[in-house]
């Protein structure tokens, strides 16, 4: 069993943070050229014409079954009404965006540099607020719900820990928003959006698209008041248990490079942003060549525990939803590749990639940025999960849900009316 991290195991900062922040705002012009453009993909990129993850550029169809067997939350939709008619007309009109709003793709996992759509969960009433996390806990699995909520807790806990950016590193310090209008014939969905918490979820005949996630936590345990928080466990132990059966002698096929420090690392993959990953904010539409090991040809016990470590992920959906989509995963299991970057001991901070043709999996460690450790360390740890050949934000699921029922074009249905409830 990998040790578990304790708060005495880390450098706790000494110097107030440096980042230009203010209410919750990164000021981009007063940051260093390269972390600015680093910081600002999400805002620079979500205007260009969405084509999705791909291996070439060019999306795979016919990988996404719209079939309407799906049973997409029922208590969702109320919940969503529910939500909406909580809400004045005026913060209506920003929480409440038509279907095709371009904000759907514009999310950063950092701090925005620009002013967010969707209402800030801190500066609603209490009743409200929670009747916003009525929303997103109707979404998704239990467990799914624990998580976020746990990652919402650790922004605060950082806060704390460095007692600095308490405007930013809070709990509620995200911004939610509806999009369209919650019915259970029409597409709808949502996205929660803030620091180390970016979810869009996406209802579609019946079914339930959960992609682009982005969930991370500096540190992954709370201290203090915090205390018996704990995020990602599952993230990092199960897939170091499944790294420890690969055979030696094929690490040429999954084995990207065995340490994370930074001096052994390429500098594109070295930096304290983006770390390893490739598919976050402001890369709907990278070209990534499939590389790691060929599922399909590891030995049952460890396609197994290549399983395990997926059910991770997907456990954050709906169970029959989750079901579907490993369902679609195994389908694909002669071109879904399994590759790792670092070490795999009891300390040692990690990379790790899953690349199938229906499901983009990330992890990743990261130095601190809040806190002072410069390298990598699994106290910091990033997730990222994505819908290659183009289902991010259901836009797959969403474009054959068009042409079967609206000869092709998008049926918006989401400039909410009084109480919420569009007129389709």
């Amino acid at each position: 069993m990998s040790h578990q991290h304790h708060p005495g195991d880390f450098p706790l900062p000494t110097a107030r943070g440096e980042l230009p922040i203010v209410d919750s705002h990164l000021f981009d012009d007063l940051l260093p050229p390269v972390a600015a453009f680093e910081l600002t993909a999400g805002l620079r990129r979500h205007l260009e014409p969405y084509v999705g993850i791909t291996e070439n550029g060019t999306p795979r169809p016919g990988l996404y079954r719209l079939d309407g067997t799906g049973q997409s939350p029922n208590s969702a939709v109320p919940a969503a009404r529910a939500y909406l008619d909580g809400l004045a007309p005026h913060q209506r009109a920003v929480g409440a965006l038509p279907m095709d709003a371009p904000e759907w793709r514009l999310w950063t996992n950092a701090v925005p540099t620009w002013h967010p759509k969707g209402m800030r969960l801190e500066r609603l009433a209490e009743r409200d607020r929670d009747r916003a996390l009525d929303v997103v806990e109707a979404s998704l699995s239990p467990a799914g719900y624990a998580q976020v909520r746990a990652a919402m807790a650790l922004n605060a806990n950082l806060g704390e820990l460095i007692d600095d950016y308490r405007d930013t590193l809070t709990e509620f310090a995200y911004w939610f928003t509806v999009f369209g209008t919650p019915a259970r014939d029409t597409p709808w969905g949502w996205q929660l959006m803030g620091h180390h918490v970016d979810l869009h979820c996406v209802f579609v005949g019946g079914q339930v698209v959960l992609a682009p996630v982005f969930l991370g936590a500096e540190p992954t345990t709370g201290t203090g008041r915090f205390e018996g928080i704990q995020a990602f466990g599952e993230e990092t132990e199960v897939a170091l248990a499944f790294r420890r059966t690969l055979d030696p002698h094929r690490e040429n096929e999954f084995l990207m490079g065995s340490s994370l420090r930074t001096r052994d690392l390429p500098p594109e993959l070295a930096g304290p942003w983006n770390g390893r990953h490739l598919a976050g904010a402001g890369s709907d539409n990278l070209i990534l060549p499939a590389e790691g090991i060929v599922a399909a040809s590891l030995p049952a016990d460890q396609r197994d525990g290549l399983v395990e470590l997926i059910r991770v992920y997907l456990d954050r959906l709906p169970r029959t939803q989750a079901e579907r989509t490993l369902a679609d995963v195994r389908a694909h299991f002669d071109e879904t590749r399994f590759s790792w970057r670092g070490g795999h001991d009891d300390e040692c901070a990690f990379y790790y990639r899953i690349h199938s043709p229906v499901l983009l999996v990330e992890y990743d460690n990261h130095p601190g940025v809040f806190l002072s450790n410069p390298e990598p360390a699994r106290y910091h740890v990033h997730t990222i999960v994505r819908a290659p050949n183009g289902n991010d934000y259901g836009r797959d699921l969403l474009a054959q849900h068009y042409r079967l029922h609206h000869g092709g074009h998008a049926h918006h249905g989401g400039h909410v009316h009084h109480g919420g409830h569009g007129a389709d």
